[in-house]
């Protein structure tokens, strides 16, 4: 089965928006054992969007579009693939209710334009989009199938899981597949490549490394009539390899995570930030329910802060400066007292793009202060990534993540660096 990709919009020519929807295709349907030979991107012209539909359909046995099927008169992939099949648009009597129904359920009123979203190729096949409105077309042509998807990334998404790989996988008679991802946290990708060399010559089953900041997700693919069976041992025997530094899986994200541990335990945590500026804070609250668990922050970004809200020694931040161990670790106890939580966490560091008292961008010291105890503090020093404006942002997202793996590491009990492994060759080449 080889498949093509065609993403529509004058946004993604320009550059004005990324193409993420051909990114998740490419992978979700090579994992699937689809063949996907070429990604292409188009604007918003109809003779432009038949022209690279049907020079596809030359050399796959089938399209996926994503793209042009909105309401306004901009969105023309619908009146290409009409135009190329020969056929009229017609309005579809039960798209057309549903829309009316959907505009009365919210009390809105539904604006003519918005029936273009009912109007379909003659013959077309409706692809249902239990995640939105417009739904999908199936659209047969000279030389193959088109798949044309709506452009709203979770409505595509929901349409390819639940018709189009069903329906690519019947016509090519390809193997079950079975999938899971793993999320691993303080690790670096090159680590856990080497640590999962044996898994990658399992039989029947894929690795795929996905490198987020502080982050990698591992997502592992069986293919094989046993794919449940090869899947689950693949998935035991990562488990086994990495250890404590799989922190979950699937959608089970990191600060889900650090709020389970916390209510099993009757316990809250207040953060203090500086060089995060609240992004802890955003983070541990922004799960429904955050406010059972998470007690409260303060951001004393200013030196002067940290000692007056919190209690950081004027001493140690008068011979140290702010961005050192002892102070991550008063930090963290200052607010835990301050906030009567059960637990403090606490960062200080350099996010650049300068260096602050002799410190280099990068350095960073996070701190927690658990029930009673003397605060641990790890002081990792993150790669920093290149050389222009994004430094910051990135260095400041791997600080929440190593903040919220100490964290989760301090409530299971287990060293806080355990399973991480010497990561310094991989810090260089990042560097």
């Amino acid at each position: 089965m080889r498949v093509e990709l065609l993403t529509v919009g004058d946004e993604l020519l320009l550059g004005d928006t990324i193409n993420g929807n051909a990114a998740w295709l490419g992978r979700r349907l090579a994992d699937s054992g689809v063949d996907v030979t070429r990604s292409v991107v188009v604007g918003d012209e109809t003779d432009v969007i038949i022209e690279a539909v049907t020079a596809a359909l030359g050399r796959a046995d089938a399209v996926i579009t994503t793209g042009g099927l909105g309401p306004t008169y901009d969105d023309l992939t619908r009146d290409a693939l009409a135009k190329a099949a020969g056929v009229p648009l017609v309005r579809d009597a039960g798209l057309e209710r549903r829309l009316r129904e959907r505009a009365a359920a919210s009390g809105r009123e539904l604006q003519a334009m918005a029936f273009r979203m009912a109007e379909v190729p003659e013959g077309a096949g409706l692809l249902r989009n239990s995640a939105g409105t417009a739904p999908g077309l199936r659209v047969e042509l000279p030389g193959g199938t088109v798949y044309a998807l709506p452009g709203v990334p979770f409505e595509m998404r929901t349409i390819v899981d639940e018709v189009v790989l069903p329906e690519l996988a019947a016509r090519a008679g390809l193997p079950a597949v079975a999938r899971r991802t793993l999320r691993t946290a303080g690790i670096w990708e090159s680590v856990v490549a080497t640590r999962l060399a044996e898994v990658e010559a399992m039989e029947g089953v894929k690795l795929a490394y996905l490198p987020e900041p502080g982050e990698v997700k591992i997502r592992i693919t069986a293919a094989a009539p046993d794919a449940a069976g090869r899947l689950a041992a693949a998935e035991a025997r990562v488990r086994e390899l990495l250890g404590p530094v799989v922190y979950g899986a699937e959608d089970e994200t990191l600060d889900r995570v650090v709020h389970r541990l916390l209510a099993e335990r009757s316990a809250t945590v207040a953060v203090a930030e500086s060089l995060t500026g609240g992004l802890i804070g955003a983070e541990l609250t922004a799960m429904p329910g955050s406010s059972a668990t998470f007690a409260g922050g303060m951001v004393t970004y200013a030196t002067e802060l940290k000692a007056r809200l919190l209690g950081v020694p004027e001493d140690l931040l008068a011979e140290h400066g702010a961005v050192h161990p002892d102070v991550a670790a008063a930090m963290a106890a200052g607010v835990r007292d301050r906030l009567g939580a059960g637990y403090g966490l606490a960062v200080t560091g350099v996010a650049g793009p300068e260096p602050q008292d002799g410190r280099p961008v990068g350095t960073v010291y996070i701190g927690v202060a658990g029930p009673g105890n003397s605060p641990t503090v790890v002081g990792p020093r993150l790669p920093v990534p290149g050389s222009g404006p994004e430094i910051r942002a990135v260095l400041r997202r791997m600080t929440v993540v190593h903040a919220l793996e100490l964290l989760r590491r301090t409530l299971l009990g287990l060293d806080a660096e355990a399973g991480t492994g010497d990561a310094r060759e991989d810090r260089e080449d990042r560097g």
